[in-house]
């Protein structure tokens, strides 16, 4: 699993340009599934016909990046965040455009520190004090390369080893989820209808996710995302029990209460199959963030929605790092619960 997250990871996409990840899902899922397609929204969408109760398994596209708001006359760039950006991590990364032209590199830079006064040295830089210089020496050719307002950029970084089984890299939030429903997809020997989709926009404001369940109506559905484990510095077990090499998580509740508060019969058919199969797994009551789940359940009259998720540190950075053990055991999780949803629903 580890060369196809370090493929998903390496790709580009941008909450709203999610084309070259989708890419990557489909041919994974090629000839394991009996249709594909694209929504209106750009959600991928990929069909495994079967009997009821069907189920939905989503898993975002998207990662958080850059969009360019303004390129001045001597060719550096402005731009605002899309999603959730700690800002003082941008500084001084280097960054990525995909134009029709190729990639184009560019690093993000800001008023040097030599020149700070005392008291702007103790603040942080702020995003509208930074810019992105492509090496340009004019606003034309920026333009000539491709770029323009609107153009989207994602952080330059490529995966990469650690100790134990570890790798870092940038957007495991959420390729790993998308790692983790393509293994099972090609895994399980379900034989119900199954809808393995590649929401888009979900770092925004959980958009995919909304229109997708519309259109499709599944019985059930499952979640497929990251989550904040307790143990490194700076973090606490009253933060977060969960651990690296503990196995995936299991939503409980997330947002404290305000994302997904998961049922009971939800609950009882992923413990139950992770315990029947000795798979390792972790339960999770967050009081921060939420995922796709909260708007699939909240579909229409209201679908039964799950969340299995991968421990991940330094979430929404380009040095994400994440325990290769729990992505296999969450994708054999996935697969084995897809074969048995049809005993709780």
């Amino acid at each position: 699993m580890r060369e196809l997250l370090e493929r998903l990871s390496n790709a580009v996409g941008v909450s709203g340009r999610e084309d070259e990840v989708a890419e990557v899902v489909r041919a994974e899922l090629q000839g394991h599934v009996d249709e594909i397609r694209r929504d209106a929204m750009g959600n991928l969408i990929a069909v495994r016909k079967g009997s009821d109760p069907s189920c939905m398994v989503a898993a975002h596209l998207d990662e958080i990046g850059l969009m360019v708001k303004h390129i001045d006359e001597k060719g550096f760039i402005r731009f605002v965040p899309l999603g959730g950006w700690f800002e003082q991590t941008l500084l001084n990364e280097r960054v990525v455009f995909r134009t029709k032209r190729g990639p184009v590199y560019g690093v993000i830079g800001s008023k040097p520190p030599h020149l700070l006064e005392e008291e702007e040295r103790k603040k942080p830089v702020k995003v509208e004090n930074m810019f992105i210089d492509v090496g340009a020496r004019s606003e034309a050719e920026v333009k000539e390369a491709g770029i323009g307002v609107g153009s989207v950029a994602c952080l330059d970084r490529q995966v990469r080893p650690l100790l134990n089984e570890r790798v870092t890299g940038k957007a495991f939030d959420n390729r790993a989820g998308l790692a983790v429903m393509i293994e099972a997809i090609k895994n399980t020997k379900s034989k119900h209808t199954l809808y393995a989709v590649g929401t888009v926009q979900e770092e925004v404001g959980l958009k995919g996710a909304k229109t997708s369940a519309f259109g499709l109506q599944p019985s059930v559905a499952l979640a497929l995302d990251v989550s904040l484990p307790g143990d490194y510095p700076g973090m606490e077990k009253k933060d977060s029990s969960l651990e690296l090499g503990k196995g995936p998580s299991l939503t409980v509740t997330d947002a404290s209460g305000r994302g997904i508060i998961v049922s009971e019969a939800v609950l009882r058919w992923l413990t139950e199959t992770a315990e029947a199969h000795g798979i390792p797994y972790q339960l999770d009551v967050a009081r921060g963030g939420t995922t796709d789940a909260t708007a699939i359940s909240l579909t229409r009259a209201g679908i039964p929605t799950g969340v299995i998720s991968i421990p991940t540190r330094y979430l929404h950075s380009g040095v994400e790092v994440l325990d290769l053990s729990d992505l296999k055991a969450a994708s054999e999780l996935v697969a084995r619960a897809l074969e048995r949803v049809g005993e709780y629903f």
